[in-house]
């Protein structure tokens, strides 16, 4: 049984990202979907003595109304400097920052891409690495995609031949799961409920962090923690 799921790229996202990554045969970015503001594409949250954070990253959107995430560009070089710096303020003190301290360092301070997609698929692919996710990530841009919020998720599904398609549960607003029967593609919805809390710095606790949190609290632990390991 292959597994697929199709999801926009995140900058540093939560852990039940990672889950359903790590869920699947093969992960899709759709960034050929519009990109919308004040949403996950270039921000997240991290953890301070003060409370959640955001940390977003500057993107250029003034008079780009229906750019896709894949078009969607930096708008200020020095932004990894500022983020490195309010990371390493904020999470220098967890057990295991120093270990991951140089991979992230060197994202920051030396990412010269100049598209938020490329930003985040670099960040994407170190996290899995440090994660030991194996999973395939392609890019949405590599299928020919067809009319139909459904009809194009289904055309991805069926040219990665895939037999299962995982989707996070927003999309039960508008995915057909009948057509999906017709093609022969079982649904299975992720469920991101039942978390463990780790030993996470200022409290009170929160889940919905950047896995950078339960990286630099639990190491390699992070994966006990998390739901696709157990």
């Amino acid at each position: 049984m292959k597994r697929v799921a199709i999801l926009q790229s995140n900058y540093i996202p939560w852990k039940g990202y990672f889950d359903l990554i790590n869920m699947v045969d093969e992960f899709v970015l759709y960034d050929d979907m519009q990109y919308t503001k004040r949403d996950w594409r270039n921000r997240n949250k991290i953890k301070t003595p003060q409370g959640l954070k955001w940390l977003s990253i500057p993107v250029e959107v003034k008079g780009k109304y229906f750019q896709k995430i894949s078009e969607t560009k930096i708008s200020e070089k020095d932004w990894g400097k500022k983020h490195w710096a309010t990371i390493s303020q904020n999470y220098s003190k967890a057990p295991y920052f120093k270990k991951y301290k140089d991979i992230f360092e060197e994202l920051y301070l030396h990412n010269d891409e100049e598209y938020l997609s490329q930003i985040n698929y670099k960040f994407i692919v170190a996290i899995n690495d440090i994660l030991g996710i194996t999973t395939k990530i392609r890019w949405s841009s590599e299928f020919e995609l067809i009319d139909g919020q459904t009809e194009k998720l289904l055309g991805i599904c069926k040219d990665c031949n895939a037999d299962v398609y995982i989707s996070g549960p927003a999309a039960k607003d508008y995915f057909d799961e009948e057509l999906a029967k017709k093609e022969n593609i079982q649904v299975e919805w992720m469920d991101y409920s039942g978390y463990k809390e780790y030993e996470q710095l200022h409290p009170p606790f929160e889940h919905g962090v950047s896995i950078l949190d339960l990286i630099f609290n639990e190491g390699r632990n992070a994966i006990k923690f998390m739901k696709s390991f157990n």
